[in-house]
């Protein structure tokens, strides 16, 4: 990014995550994440692990990097950042998949999102649209 879009995202509006102790500590989310007013919401349809060609990458942590590569490329189309991110919502196909593979994708996620767990949700599903899709990420931003 250059500099002048990097002030503009770094002065957009700040994220507090909410978690009330009655709650106990989340684990790799938030409970809630609450912005303050001012902010524009952009809605990032489903994304999945495949490049501008249609072509998808091998395995579900591959396509779980991907996949939110592609939708932090439509928030920052926006000039918003990770941090612009308020939820995000993960389809999988395999929950077993994704338990076995939980560190990598939490490494993964961590390259991409630094230390920023917006609300997020996993839900399994029976399939997604393209049958080779393993994962769909999609996520409410404030920008």
């Amino acid at each position: 990014m250059n500099d002048a879009l990097t002030e503009r995202v770094s002065a957009g509006p700040r994220p507090t995550p909410i978690n009330p102790e009655t709650l106990g500590a989340p684990r790799g989310y938030s409970n809630g994440i609450l912005f303050p007013a001012g902010g524009r919401l952009l809605f990032v349809a489903g994304q999945i692990g495949w490049d501008r060609e249609g072509r998808f990458v091998d395995g579900l942590v591959a396509q779980f990097e991907l996949a939110l590569r592609n939708v932090l490329e439509v928030v920052r189309a926006t000039e918003g950042g990770p941090e612009s991110i308020g939820r995000l919502t993960i389809y999988v196909v395999d929950r077993n998949d994704y338990g076995a593979n939980v560190k990598a994708i939490g490494q993964a996620y961590r390259s991409i999102m630094g230390k920023h767990f917006p609300a997020m949700a996993l839900v399994e599903v029976k399939a997604l649209l393209e049958p080779r899709a393993l994962v769909e990420i999609e996520a409410t931003a404030v920008v």
